[in-house]
C-alpha cells in the first residue's frame, strides 16, 4: 500500500471492473461454458472488486448516462469501440456533479450490472463440488443478493455449532461431575479446553481453507465433529469425555475463522458490517439456544442426550453444506507449486554459492534432483503445519494488536459470566433447576441476537456518513472506507455498556436480589459486547484484506485461550472474591481497556494502516 495515500477498501482495478459489465440479463439465460466469452478478473483486488449497487453513494460507478437503452448494441461495436466508450463515459463521469451522477444513477443501474459467470461442473472446486445446487461462479461478488444471503445464512448455522457445543452442557455440569465423581472444576475442564481447541484449531483450518478452498474445510471439519461428540457421549470416564469434548470444538472451531473469510468473499466492504452481523447471530444463537435445550435435555433424559444432540445437529449441517454451499475462494494458494518453487530457488542457490553446479553430468543432475524433491516435501510439510503458527507474528502490528486484545477482553469475560451464572443460580437461595438454568442464559443471548440484528447495518451508516462527511470519493466517484471509521459513537456505547453491566450482575448476584436484576444487567452485557465483537472482527478482515480469515483466527487463538484460563479460575475467584469484586475488578478493566483502544485507534489508527502492508509483508516473510 503506497504510503500517504487513503486506503480505499472498495475500489478494484477501474478499467478491469468496466470490462466485466454487461447488460442485465437473467440468469436463466446464462450458459456455463460463457465464461470463456467474458473477460474475467485478471488481478484478485485487496479486499472487494467495486460493484455497481443501487445505494445511492455508489451511483457514480453508472458510466453510461443516457445511453442505457443503447447498452446492448454497444456490445457488438469492435473492442476498440468499446474503449473509447468506456474512455468517454468516464470523462463523463469526473465532469459531472456528485449530487447529478447519484441521481441519474438511480435510473441506469439496473442496465449496468455485472454477469454472473457459471463455473461448469466439472471445473468446480471443492469437496464432491458438483453435488452442490448453487452454483460457484467466476466472481463472488456478482452472486445476486438473493443467494449471497443464502450463503450467509448457511455459514451462520454452521458457525452456531462450536459455541452450542461449549455452553451446551453449562446447566448440566454438576450432573457430570456426579457421574463420573468428581469435582466442578475438573468438570470445567471439559468447557476450558473445548475453548482451547477452539483457539488453536483455527490456525490450521484458516490456513488450509486458503489451499483446499472454504468448502472443502467445512465438510471435513463437521464430519469430524459428528464423530468426536459421538464418542463424548459413550464416554465411560472424565478423561475420554474431556479429550473428545476438545476435539469436536476443535473441528466446530473452523467456521469462526472461515466463516468470516466466506463473509468477505461474497459481501463488497460497504455491505459487510450488515452481512457479518447476521452471521454472527448463528454463533450467537448457540448461547442463546443450548442452554435452554441442554438443561431440559439434561433433566428429562440425562446429560449424555445433549452430546448426541450436537451428533444430530452436526449431521444435519453436513447435509446443508454438501448440497447447499459452493466454493467461495477466489484464489487458492498452490501448497506443491509453490513448495517446488521454493526448493528449485533454495537448490540453485545453494548450488551456487558452493560452486558445485556441473551441467552434464548425470550424477550432479540426479544429485540435484534428489535435493529438490527433499526441499520440496519439507517446504510443504513447513507450510502445511509449521507456518500457521506464525500467524501470531500478527500481533506485533499495532492495529491488529489492539483490536484482538479489546476482543479478548470482552470475550474472556462473557466465559466468565457464564461460569459465574452457572456457579451461582444452581446453590442457595437460588436453588434452581437445570432447566431453569438454562433459561437464565437467555436474557445475554438475546441482547447479542438484538444487537447483532441492528448493530451491523448502523455500523454500515456510520461508515458512509464519515466517508461522506470527509468528501472521500475515489477517481471513479465510489465512497473510500477506512476501517477506523467502525470505531464512532456505536464503540464508545459498547466500552461503557457491557462493562458497567457485568458490575451490576456482580453485586446483584452477591446480595442475592431477586433474580430479574442480574438477568437485566445480562441483557445490556449482551447488547454492549456484541457491539465490540462484530466491530473487531469486521475490521480484522479490513486491516488485512489479503488474510482476512488469518486475522479472524488470530482473533480466535488469543481471545478463547484467555477464555480457556477464565473459565479453569473463574470458580476459586468466587469462592475467594464473590461475584461482586470479581466482576468490578473486571468491569474497571474493561473501562481502561475500552477507552484506550479507542483513543489509540482513532489517533494513530490512519498512520497504522496505511504502514501496515509493506511491513506486514517483510515480518510475515511474503
Amino acid at each position: 500500500m503506497p504510503k500517504g495515500k487513503d486506503y480505499d477498501l472498495e475500489k478494484g482495478e477501474l478499467e478491469k471492473e468496466l470490462d466485466e459489465l454487461e447488460p442485465e440479463t437473467s440468469d436463466d439465460s446464462i450458459p456455463e461454458t460463457s465464461s470463456h466469452t467474458i473477460v474475467p478478473l485478471t488481478k484478485e483486488p485487496d479486499i472487494t472488486v467495486a460493484a455497481p449497487c443501487s445505494n445511492s453513494e455508489d451511483a457514480p460507478k453508472v458510466f453510461d448516462r443516457g445511453r442505457g437503452n443503447s447498452r446492448v448494441s454497444h456490445l457488438s461495436r469492435s473492442s476498440g469501440d468499446s474503449q473509447r466508450t468506456v474512455s468517454d463515459a468516464g470523462h463523463d463521469h469526473q465532469i459531472a456533479t456528485p449530487h447529478r451522477s447519484r441521481s441519474r444513477a438511480q435510473s441506469s443501474t439496473r442496465s449496468a450490472r455485472r454477469l454472473a459467470v457459471k463455473v461448469p461442473k466439472a471445473e468446480r472446486r471443492g469437496l464432491f463440488a458438483q453435488l452442490s445446487i448453487i452454483a460457484e461462479i467466476s466472481n463472488p461478488y456478482d452472486y445476486t443478493n438473493r443467494m449471497k444471503w443464502t450463503i450467509t445464512f448457511i455459514v451462520a448455522i454452521a458457525g452456531a455449532a462450536a459455541p452450542m457445543g461449549s455452553s451446551l452442557i453449562l446447566p448440566a455440569l454438576a450432573d457430570i461431575a456426579d457421574t463420573f465423581h468428581v469435582t466442578a472444576t475438573v468438570v470445567n475442564l471439559s468447557v476450558a479446553l473445548y475453548m482451547l481447541a477452539m483457539s488453536i484449531f483455527p490456525l490450521w483450518w484458516s490456513h488450509f481453507s486458503e489451499t483446499l478452498g472454504r468448502r472443502t474445510i467445512y465438510l471435513t471439519s463437521f464430519v469430524l465433529f459428528v464423530i468426536f461428540n459421538a464418542l463424548a457421549a459413550v464416554s465411560p470416564d472424565i478423561g475420554m469425555f474431556i479429550t473428545m469434548r476438545c476435539l469436536s470444538g476443535g473441528a466446530a472451531a473452523s467456521v469462526q475463522a472461515v466463516g468470516a473469510g466466506t463473509i468477505a468473499d461474497i459481501w463488497e466492504t460497504k455491505e459487510r458490517g450488515k452481512a457479518m452481523g447476521i452471521f454472527y447471530l448463528g454463533p450467537l444463537c448457540g448461547p442463546l439456544l443450548s442452554p435452554i435445550i441442554g438443561g431440559a435435555l439434561a433433566q428429562g433424559l440425562g446429560w449424555r442426550s445433549g452430546q448426541w444432540f450436537l451428533v444430530i445437529f452436526g449431521a444435519c449441517l453436513c447435509i446443508i453444506l454438501l448440497f447447499c454451499l459452493p466454493e467461495t475462494l477466489r484464489r487458492p494458494n498452490v501448497l506443491a507449486a509453490e513448495a517446488e518453487v521454493e526448493a528449485v530457488a533454495q537448490t540453485k542457490a545453494h548450488d551456487e554459492k558452493s560452486g558445485s553446479t556441473r551441467p552434464g553430468l548425470a550424477r550432479s543432475v540426479t544429485a540435484q534432483s534428489v535435493q529438490v524433491k527433499t526441499r520440496k516435501y519439507w517446504a510443504m510439510f513447513r507450510r502445511a503445519f509449521i507456518d500457521p503458527l506464525r500467524i501470531v507474528l500478527y500481533l506485533q502490528f499495532p492495529a491488529v494488536a489492539f483490536s484482538v486484545y479489546y476482543a479478548t477482553v470482552t470475550f474472556t469475560s462473557l466465559y466468565i459470566l457464564n461460569i459465574s451464572i452457572q456457579q451461582t443460580f444452581e446453590k442457595a437461595p437460588y436453588n434452581y433447576s437445570s432447566t431453569i438454568v438454562g433459561l437464565l442464559y437467555f436474557p445475554n443471548s438475546a441482547g447479542y441476537f438484538l444487537s447483532s440484528l441492528f448493530g451491523g447495518r448502523w455500523v454500515d451508516k456510520i461508515m458512509h456518513r464519515e466517508a461522506k462527511k470527509a468528501g472521500r470519493y475515489g477517481e471513479d466517484g465510489k465512497l473510500i472506507f477506512r476501517p477506523e471509521d467502525r470505531m464512532k459513537e456505536n464503540a464508545w456505547l459498547g466500552a461503557v455498556l457491557w462493562p458497567c453491566a457485568i458490575m451490576t450482575y456482580g453485586w446483584t448476584a452477591r446480595y442475592h436480589l431477586s433474580v430479574a436484576g442480574p438477568m437485566i444487567a445480562n441483557f445490556f452485557f449482551g447488547v454492549g459486547s456484541m457491539i465490540i465483537f462484530a466491530m473487531v472482527t469486521t475490521m480484522l478482515t479490513e486491516f488485512m484484506p489479503r488474510k482476512a480469515s488469518n486475522g479472524v483466527a488470530l482473533n480466535n487463538f488469543v481471545r478463547n485461550i484467555f477464555s480457556c484460563v477464565g473459565v479453569i479460575v473463574t470458580s476459586p475467584l468466587i469462592d475467594a472474591l464473590g461475584n461482586g469484586w470479581l466482576f468490578t475488578i473486571l468491569g474497571v478493566l474493561a473501562l481502561v481497556s475500552g477507552f484506550v483502544t479507542i483513543w489509540a485507534m482513532k489517533t494513530f489508527g490512519e498512520r497504522w494502516r496505511i504502514t501496515m502492508d509493506e511491513r506486514m509483508e517483510k515480518a510475515m516473510g511474503e
